[in-house]
């Protein structure tokens, strides 16, 4: 079953804790935030790409927005230890980008 698409704005204020670590027997980090309204659990590859997403906006000169798109990766595209599915940056005009930001985020 496939849950339904919802809209979350998670503030500070919203979030009551967050556990970060490997759980035993795996060998990636997962990120547990216990929100006013459920449990969020993100997996070690989503973390990094928000992680790389952010510090570029935050460090670069000229970004001021990325998309980031989900992609299949065929074998031996991605290096040694990367997972199929990608969250990579897709070549958007940074216009259309914040147009949407600010569409969804008024």
């Amino acid at each position: 079953m496939t849950p339904e698409k919802f809209k979350l704005i998670l503030r500070n204020r919203d979030v009551n804790s967050i556990l970060i670590g490997t759980p035993t027997g795996h060998s990636h980090i997962r990120a547990i935030m216990e929100t006013r309204y459920g449990t969020i659990i993100l997996q070690e590859a989503t973390i990094a790409n928000l992680v790389r997403a952010y510090i570029t906006l935050k460090t670069h000169p000229k970004i001021r927005s990325m998309n980031l798109t989900l992609n299949e990766m065929d074998e031996g595209e991605a290096k040694p230890g990367f997972a199929k599915f990608q969250l990579l940056e897709r070549e958007v005009d940074t216009v259309e980008i914040q147009e949407e930001i600010d569409r969804l985020c008024p």
